[in-house]
């Protein structure tokens, strides 16, 4: 068990310095790669726009708290980690699945540059590094039994308070039935604003799955 800590530790802090250097990045400006500008990247505070960036920034707080909390217990301090913590856990890893997710499946396909713009600078980090090691930290090495299976549905609430945000954004500047990308940057409504009702409820029913199937793999025990 103290080895699982020690790596789950060394996980959290990792994906917390990543997350730091990630927003530090987008919030200057800064590139070390080819720049696609593909709208998918902004300076400054409005980088905040992005659910990309949100959930990042959320999962990147939510490790700062665990390796925390796991440095207490590998240094003898505290003997557990309180459920609440889990939950969050749960709730922040779901949130940076669903961010590599819709890159992965949906913008990468549709976008001009392919993968290679949608893994790049800040993104890079953004769209795989930080979900991946989310993903490993949470489903190989914080293994509990204190989430339960209503817990699966806080994995829905980063998303539903980003839509109200997302959809107010859409209605707000909507002209003659349309959105134009500057306001649509994830492009869901640019057939027709009416695409709302199919794109909200498939992206609730995914973020669901993604933290259902979290849950499910948490709970798998090793042989």
């Amino acid at each position: 068990m103290n080895r699982k800590i020690k790596i789950a530790f060394i996980l959290n802090v990792t994906i917390t310095i990543l997350t730091l250097i990630a927003t530090i990045m987008m919030f200057t400006g800064f590139t070390f790669m080819k720049n696609y500008d593909l709208g998918l990247e902004a300076t400054k505070l409005s980088m905040l726009k992005f659910f990309t960036v949100q959930s990042n920034i959320l999962m990147g707080l939510v490790a700062l708290l665990f390796s925390y909390k796991e440095y207490k217990i590998i240094t003898g301090k505290e003997k557990i980690i309180r459920r609440r913590y889990y939950v969050a856990k749960l709730m922040s890893t779901t949130a940076v699945s669903l961010t590599c997710f819709v890159v992965v499946a949906y913008l990468a396909p549709i976008t001009k540059y392919g993968y290679i713009a949608m893994f790049a600078n800040s993104n890079l980090f953004y769209h795989l590094l930080i979900p991946v090691l989310s993903i490993i930290t949470f489903i190989f090495f914080e293994k509990n039994n204190k989430i339960n299976f209503k817990d699966t549905l806080y994995g829905l609430l980063p998303v539903i308070v980003y839509s109200f945000f997302y959809v107010t954004n859409i209605l707000i500047h909507m002209e003659n039935g349309k959105v134009s990308p500057i306001y649509d940057w994830y492009w869901f409504v640019q057939n027709g604003v009416w695409t709302i009702i199919i794109v909200g409820p498939l992206i609730l029913l995914i973020t669901y799955l993604i933290s259902l199937g979290l849950w499910k793999l948490n709970k798998v025990k090793e042989k």
